[in-house]
């Protein structure tokens, strides 16, 4: 039996004037998921979410939420809904005359009978969540744009909503601080489970946290589902809009996009089931407190460091490496052996131990000082590619056959 979507879209129309920006749109958002709304400008992907919210009401067609019209609620039924949604918008809409403590207070102030103490605990937590402490009795004026944004996602945050709107969210961003404004938002859904709904440019990035993708062409819904069924499908808007990425890097690491991965990956196995030796080797970085400890923007920077070196110790034999999750990369060996590619794997290591976990650590130590011991492993799995293979067998494949090759141990004090 089909599992009820948390929001449906049944036939929404919305028109501004003579304008339609969204004509007869279907569209269903599942909860405890990430669903990323994308597409060109002026398709509508702003308004979609305020009708959500309630901020617009549409001119024909049912918006349901759990089953049930929000239009046919009572008010009580209605004012329950809208206070299980947060809105974080593009501009942030923080309040000029209140510090950031104040700002993320505001919604609990407005909307709940919490005590003062209760709600300074609450504003306080979030405020160090989102690496905000130094500025708690600042106001918008005095932040970067980076902050404001964070301060934008705490206040949203703050009263642990069932449903989150994300307008834009990392617009703006440097990349370290768009991919942890990314890494945020999945970490507060899995520890909250809250369901994610994100209007975001920021390709490919986004592809590593969505569990659906909605593309929003020509006034309605182009294609709805996971991107590895866009990726998979031959439709004409969906090739046009994925054309226009491939030249995308990943900012964060500086290693191809996946789809600019996927380009040339093709172009390796030129189409026939004949072709030389290929290999692969799927890299993965742990902390044993990464992430928690380390915080969003330090976690960041580990993984960047690692594709850093990964690029400039691969591409110049031939290889080319993407990130095919928030801390794996998949690197292609063209024309070499599964024995040569793990002598390849071996040097990397021996590199990795001499520099770059010296480097990893760093970064760790700086965010939560000396005193804490932490352990870093570097895995890998190398396979043999055959010319059927697609890239979610070979990962598959690599995925299985990790180990440990590095490691940096703090209780011996360096890597071993």
């Amino acid at each position: 039996m089909e599992t009820t979507p948390l929001i449906e879209f049944k036939n929404i129309t919305k028109r501004f004037g003579e304008k339609t920006v969204l004509d007869k749109v279907n569209l269903k958002i599942y909860e405890n998921q990430i669903t990323t709304i994308i597409g060109k400008s002026g398709t509508g992907k702003s308004v979609l979410l305020k009708h959500i919210i309630g901020l617009l009401k549409p001119d024909d067609g049912t918006i349901l939420f759990e089953g049930r019209p929000i239009d046919k609620m009572k008010k009580s039924e209605w004012e329950e809904y809208r206070s299980k949604v947060a809105y974080l918008f593009q501009n942030n809409a923080l309040l000029d005359s209140m510090t950031v403590f104040d700002n993320v207070a505001f919604p609990l102030r407005q909307t709940t009978n919490l005590h003062k103490q209760e709600i300074e605990k609450l504003v306080l937590k979030r405020i160090e969540d989102l690496e905000l402490a130094e500025a708690v009795n600042k106001y918008p004026s005095e932040l970067s744009g980076g902050m404001q944004k964070r301060v934008a996602l705490a206040r949203a945050l703050v009263t642990d909503p069932k449903i989150v709107l994300f307008d834009e969210p990392t617009t703006g961003q440097d990349p370290i601080r768009k991919n942890m404004i990314l890494s945020m938002i999945t970490h507060y859904r899995r520890k909250f489970g809250f369901t994610a709904v994100m209007i975001s440019h920021d390709i490919p990035d986004v592809f590593f946290i969505s569990d659906r993708i909605i593309i929003l062409w020509q006034g309605g819904v182009g294609f709805e589902g996971t991107y590895e069924e866009a990726v998979n499908r031959k439709l004409p808007l969906i090739d046009e809009f994925l054309r226009s990425l491939e030249g995308f890097e990943d900012e964060l690491t500086g290693l191809l996009s996946r789809e600019a991965f996927r380009v040339h990956y093709a172009a390796m196995l030129g189409g026939t089931a004949t072709v030389s030796a290929v290999s692969a080797a799927l890299f993965s970085i742990r902390l044993n407190l990464l992430h928690d400890a380390l915080g969003p923007q330090a976690s960041m920077e580990v993984l960047r460091t690692l594709g850093e070196y990964t690029n400039r110790r691969f591409n110049p034999i031939g290889g080319f490496s993407a990130r095919h999750s928030r801390d794996e990369i998949l690197t292609i060996f063209p024309h070499t052996s599964i024995d040569k590619a793990q002598k390849l794997v071996s040097d990397f290591a021996q590199e990795l131990k001499l520099k770059a976990l010296d480097s990893i650590e760093s970064i760790a130590a700086e965010k939560i000082g000396t005193e804490v011991c932490f352990d870093i492993f570097i895995r890998a799995g190398v396979t043999e590619v055959f010319p059927t293979d697609t890239t979610d067998q070979i990962i598959k494949k690599a995925r299985a056959k990790q180990e440990i090759v590095a490691t940096h141990r703090c209780d011996s004090g360096g890597s071993v």
